[in-house]
Order: C-alpha cells, then structure tokens, then sequence
C-alpha cells in the first residue's frame, strides 16, 4: 500500500507544478493565488483533525518554521515557473536532497556514503551543463536563479520536517500550523502590495487579470493537489522503503518536464538533453542511496 501513497503523491505534486506553470502566464496576482493554496491546506488538514483527533504537542510549532521555508521556496518556484524555463525550474524542485544532506551533516553529523558523493557530483556536472547552454537566454537564467532559491528552501522544509518528527509531533498538527503560517505571510505579502498599488500579477496591467474571488478560488483548487501531497507522503514513508519512496516521490519532477516539453513545445538541445539527464539520474542515485 506505501507504494500507492509514494506514486499518489509524486502524482500531486506533479500536477502542482504543472498548475503552478499554467497559472504563472496567467494575469493573476501571485500572493493573493499563493494565500489559496495555503488557506486550502489549513481548512484540509484541520478539517481532517476534527475526524481523527490526532494530539497537539510543542513540536507542532516546527510547523511554523516550515511554513516559513514553504513560503519562500513556493513564492520562488511560482516566480521562476513565470520567467524562465519549465523543465528547468522544475529540476530544481527535485534538488533539495543535495541541501539536506550537508544540513544534515552539519546539524546530525550524518556522513556521506560513496553513493552520495557521487550522486552529488552527477548532480553538479548535470546543472553545469545546463546553466551553460548556448541556448539560455537571460530570463531563462533568472528562472534558474529562483530555481536555487526553491531548492534551497524546499530543502530547509524537509530539515525542519525532521526536526518535528524527531520531536514526536503529530502530523495533521504540523500541516495545519505551516499551512497557516504560510496563508498568514501570503496575506500578509498580498495586502502589503494592495496598499502600496504594487501587482503582483503576471501581466500587471492587463484588461483581463482575474478577480479577487476567481484568484483565491483557484489557489484553493491548486492547495488541494498540495495537501494532498504533504498527506500522502507520510504514509509512504512511513511503511516503506525510505530510498525507495524517494526515489518514486522524486518523480514528480518528470510529470513537469514532459509537460513542457510535450504541451509547451520547449526546444531541447543536447547539451540542455544532457545535462537534465544526468541531474535526474543523479537525483535518482541520491534518492535510492540516502
């Protein structure tokens, strides 16, 4: 059954991504769409709560720690997905195992295997490929720059997920506190722009941005691909194989890659061809040898 969960929720966040693309060229005000998603995952996760009941403990504050990093690494994948390559930021959305293991070795003193570092060097030699294609034009390189960020944050996510799990914290507490923690940042971040006549949108002057209401809707039909994701993964790893349902959840980053390269028609050259397959094989040795 974990390995349902594991390919479910690769499913979720699959489709986020593509969503999150699609939404992006889209005149739409980013906090506010932001707000929904995260406003979505509060009202999931404390409805599911109220059904199961699971206890509150001091290690659900970890949540706000990574509603934070969530935040930052959300509002720059959105970012990157809008001025740069899709295949590209989204390879980044599968990297933060490369920040949590030199966390993890800094933090736990966790040291790194012969797999690892050699995952790490495919990985290295892959984005050096890409960063360096004749073929990238400077908007494409400033989606990769929020690509870093996105992997990053997503990566100090995963770290302070340890921490709560560590701290023996319930999960539908921990998701409910990030999730609020985000929606409050997002509002915040929303009606700080409202104020100063700042957009936020894509097309900031377009006749036909979408509506406050049409906007926060959709963000809340985006957060439930995002709930989702973060519920089936617990499940997962917690019956199964840990590298193994890495590697599967890892393959979220594919469902994005070939949406753009089939539905948005991107051009590939070989060195761009090259350098995405190493860094995705080396995501995949990283996944299975961690």
């Amino acid at each position: 059954m974990w390995f349902v969960f594991a390919v479910a929720a690769a499913s979720c966040f699959g489709l986020r991504g593509i969503l999150y693309h699609w939404t992006s060229q889209r005149p739409i005000d980013r906090n506010l769409l932001l707000l929904g998603v995260y406003l979505s995952g509060t009202l999931i996760t404390v409805t599911g709560n109220l059904f199961i009941q699971q206890s509150w403990s001091t290690g659900a504050l970890f949540g706000i720690l990574m509603g934070l990093f969530s935040f930052i690494a959300n509002a720059s994948m959105y970012k990157g997905y809008a001025v740069g390559k899709a295949s590209i930021v989204a390879l980044f959305t599968g990297l933060p195992p490369l920040v949590v293991m030199i966390v993890a070795f800094v933090l736990w003193r966790e040291e790194l295997t012969a797999w690892q570092f050699t995952a790490f060097f495919i990985v290295l030699s892959g984005l050096i490929l890409i960063k360096y294609s004749q073929d990238l034009k400077l908007n494409q390189l400033k989606g990769i720059q929020w690509g870093v960020l996105t992997m990053l944050f997503f990566g100090f996510t995963d770290v302070s997920v340890k921490q709560a799990t560590l701290s023996g914290a319930a999960t539908l507490p921990i998701l409910t506190v990030m999730f609020l923690t985000g929606s409050v940042l997002f509002g915040i971040s929303w009606a700080v722009n409202k104020s100063k006549g700042t957009a936020s949108s894509n097309e900031e002057d377009s006749p036909n941005k979408w509506t406050m209401k049409r906007t926060l809707g959709w963000g809340m039909i985006v957060g439930i691909t995002n709930a989702a994701g973060m519920l089936l993964i617990f499940p997962a790893f917690r019956d199964g194989i840990t590298g193994i349902v890495s590697a599967i959840v890892a393959m979220n980053v594919a469902f994005v890659i070939l949406y753009a390269r089939f539905y948005l028609k991107e051009d590939w050259n070989k060195r761009e061809i090259t350098g995405l397959s190493m860094a995705f094989v080396g995501i995949l040795i990283l996944r299975i040898a961690s």
